[in-house]
């Protein structure tokens, strides 16, 4: 196996950058969910997992860069995270009062419609949300919602038949022909290798919300991406309960340099 796309996410629920390299450290990605939009109403992270406030978040893109991130608008507009500008900008785009925070508040929190909900009613409609805190498996301050990787293969992204970007990795992995899709569920509780310096630990499966079926900049709506999902990979996710899942999450063991096309080793438990 080997690393076929490498990616981080500079701002939460923007679209990311597509990287060749970077470096994994035990709060995550360089770079990766450095900051996110706070509702100046609730105090809430503002996050596309509830697409009826936040689906239009899916429309920006972010890059990192000097420590921090720029950001481009659909209508044009590119600046840097921290200009003062930016929150009025981006309050106007979304018809919510946000901030910009370059620090996850303590027992952050998110709103997260269940996605069978979401996709019998709308991503207009009030459906029900829990609120969850993020970062629960991360020892860092970044905006990541469990633990600070996430991972895909091929395997998983090919049986479903969708883009592999919906579901927002960290990393592609390639895994051979004849691979069992969602193989990933297996890894929890091991230890995966990224070239030779990198060690990652496998801790959950990663529970998928209504995102994956949402517009990501030019890509449409696809309901498939998590009904799929729903009628083939639901798991029982230690702490969270029975959900559709596809890829894992993992921590950090050992941090260092990771290269596209580094070789994928994985010790199962």
């Amino acid at each position: 196996m080997q690393i076929a796309k490498m990616w981080r996410y500079p701002v939460k629920s923007m679209l990311g950058e597509e990287v060749a390299e970077a470096g994994f450290a035990a709060s995550g990605v360089d770079g990766d969910r450095r900051f996110a939009l706070i509702d100046d109403v609730t105090g809430l992270v503002a996050t596309a997992k509830h697409p009826r406030l936040w689906r239009d978040l899916l429309k920006f893109s972010a890059a990192a860069g000097g420590g921090g991130a720029r950001i481009t608008s659909p209508s044009g507009w590119t600046l840097d995270a921290g200009d003062p500008a930016v929150d009025g900008l981006l309050s106007t785009a979304l018809g919510r009062s946000v901030r910009m925070s370059a620090e996850r508040p303590e027992a952050a929190t998110v709103e997260r419609p269940a996605p069978e909900d979401v996709l019998a009613q709308g991503v207009e409609a009030e459906v029900a949300a829990a609120t969850l805190e993020i970062g629960q498996g991360s020892p860092g301050s970044t905006f990541v919602d469990y633990a600070p990787v996430h991972l895909i293969t091929t395997a998983t992204v090919g049986e479903v038949g969708t883009e592999h970007v919906r579901y927002r990795p960290n990393l592609l992995i390639e895994t051979p022909p004849g691979t069992r899709p969602h193989v990933e569920n297996d890894w929890v509780g091991g230890e995966v290798r990224l070239g030779g310096e990198v060690v990652l630990r496998i801790v959950l499966p990663t529970p998928r919300c209504a995102v994956p079926t949402l517009e990501h900049g030019g890509l449409p709506r696809d309901p498939h991406a998590v009904r799929a999902l729903l009628a083939g990979n639901r798991v029982d996710v230690p702490g969270f309960g029975v959900l559709p899942c596809a890829g894992c999450y993992a921590e950090v063991v050992r941090g260092g340099l990771v290269r596209v096309g580094d070789a994928v080793v994985v010790t199962n438990p």
